[in-house]
């Protein structure tokens, strides 16, 4: 099964992860990058092409302000970021270069791609990197970046670029084997799984935090991730960075890793940016006859359904949407304001413009612009 997925993939993303990336005194690690470029200067020359999103340029940076271990503070990560970025790429740059490969650096935050017009000029930008034969490195813009507009971990940006690139599959290079049946570090009986037609809340439980102090990231983000991409029709593999040419090997259908098989029924490009990318700005908490209205009938969501506003936000905001039992199970985009909603709230569709003086339409959001998580 994996070769014959494999056979039909022609542009991937790869995510490389600080402690794949970092020697023991935390640098990076010259040698794995040559054994990167020589792997993807093979896989471009199979008109495969390729996106790396890239940690380390924390820990690049970390040496320099004398930290011994991972910055604690937003300052201090922000510092290092800055010291580190421009080493990491030019380790890049001199590790591809020896393979009449060129790079070049992308830093992105959430606002970038929760904004529809700068994910479409990214999604231009990285369009044409690719179409000049150019190896887009990708990593989010830590100098920068404030809680509000962070990915959270470099797992789940791999997962937007995916979408963002529209990728066919997701390489996830980690400091494991890929996933297991329990932590391999505790556990002599745990085993590895080859292949996932599901991430189960089972395997979310299961899954560890960083076992690394150079990475922010864990066994749980991958699988986050996994579980973003593969909602929109989209493999993703989990497996060992280090091994020797284990990217090759992988591309070529050796049984390395994790695969995670995409969903059967996926989500169209536009309804995955609404679930994943876009932070939501509030909740609508709905009754057990809306949540079945639209999680079994496919429905949009009208004011009647809507028994609560949690959030101030202004009309084509990103909410969740909430259950009785306050479980979320679905994300929109609004055709209301927050304050808006509160007034039609629990009213019929053809009050609305009685009660505001005006209407947009019937629905508070209408089902394209509706996901089921």
């Amino acid at each position: 099964m994996r070769k014959e997925l494999l056979k039909k993939v022609k542009r991937i993303v790869v995510k490389i992860g600080s402690g794949v990336l970092t020697c023991e005194d935390n640098g990076i690690d010259p040698a794995f990058l040559d054994g990167l470029a020589s792997q993807i200067a093979g896989l471009r020359a199979r008109g495969i092409e390729v996106v790396v999103v890239s940690s380390g340029a924390v820990a690049a940076g970390r040496p320099a302000l004398g930290l011994p271990d991972r910055p604690k503070t937003l300052p201090q990560k922000q510092a290092a970021a800055a010291i580190g970025q421009s080493r990491l790429m030019r380790a890049y740059e001199e590790a591809f270069s020896g393979y009449d490969l060129k790079v070049a650096q992308i830093l992105l935050t959430r606002d970038d791609l929760a904004n529809r017009r700068r994910f479409q000029n990214a999604r231009g930008t990285l369009d044409t990197l690719l179409s000049c034969g150019i190896v887009p490195v990708i990593n989010e813009n830590d100098t920068v970046v404030v809680d509000e507009l962070k990915f959270g971990d470099n797992d789940n940006l791999s997962a937007l670029v995916t979408n963002l690139v529209e990728a066919q599959l997701l390489l996830i290079m980690t400091d494991i084997d890929g996933l297991y049946t329990a932590d391999p570090r505790t556990d002599p009986n745990a085993t590895l799984i080859h292949q996932v037609g599901a991430v189960t809340r089972e395997m979310e439980r299961g899954a560890g935090g960083s076992g690394t102090n150079v990475g922010t990231g864990g066994m749980a983000t991958k699988l986050a991730a996994a579980k973003k991409v593969v909602k929109s029709g989209v493999a993703a593999i989990i497996f060992a960075g280090k091994g020797d040419g284990n990217l090759a090997r992988v591309m070529s259908g050796e049984l390395l890793g994790t695969l995670f098989l995409p969903a059967g029924e996926s989500l169209n490009r536009r309804k995955h940016w609404i679930a994943f990318t876009i932070k939501p700005a509030g909740s609508l908490v709905v009754d057990a006859g809306a949540r079945g209205a639209l999680a079994t009938h496919g429905k949009s969501l009208l004011p009647s359904g809507i028994a609560k506003v949690e959030g101030r936000f202004d009309r084509g905001a990103c909410v969740r949407i909430v259950d009785p039992d306050g479980v979320e199970f679905a994300r929109g985009i609004v055709d209301y304001s927050s304050q808006e909603i509160e007034k039609i709230s629990r009213h019929k569709s053809n009050e609305i413009e009685q009660i505001l003086g005006f209407r947009y339409g019937d629905d508070v959001i209408h089902r394209d612009n509706l996901v089921l998580l």
